[in-house]
């Protein structure tokens, strides 16, 4: 199985930007889909952003359709998430997440592998 690591989260200004990373061991990241979810306190986790196992494929969550960016790198078994833009509701704790397929890129049930989070926090 695949053990995920993020990392890049930290304290920012509202209009900041931040690049999370998810480094992959254990299975080359390019047998998975992938995919960001972000949970702030007291709200459930929710999804952010999916990547086809190629890249070719990208979705994302409506609140960050154009401020984020997912990306991948199987070569060196990375997944990246650029944030820009940031706004205070971005603040959350953000996890990397790996499965096997992207019928249900959205829902956290899809995903068999998580990682520890990285947490955000956007001050206004």
């Amino acid at each position: 199985q695949v053990q995920l690591v993020e990392s890049g989260g930290g304290l920012v200004q509202a209009g900041g930007s931040l690049r999370l990373s998810c480094a992959a061991s254990g299975r080359t990241v390019s047998t998975y889909t992938m995919g960001w979810f972000r949970q702030a306190p007291g709200k459930e986790r929710e999804f952010v952003a999916h990547i086809s196992r190629s890249g070719g494929v990208t979705y994302y969550a409506v609140a960050v359709k154009g401020r984020f960016t997912i990306s991948r790198d199987n070569a060196k078994n990375t997944v990246a998430l650029q944030i820009n833009s940031l706004k205070p509701e971005d603040t959350a704790v953000y996890y990397c997440a790996a499965g096997y397929s992207s019928s249900f890129y959205a829902n956290r049930y899809g995903y068999q592998y998580w990682g520890q989070g990285t947490q955000v926090t956007v001050s206004s």
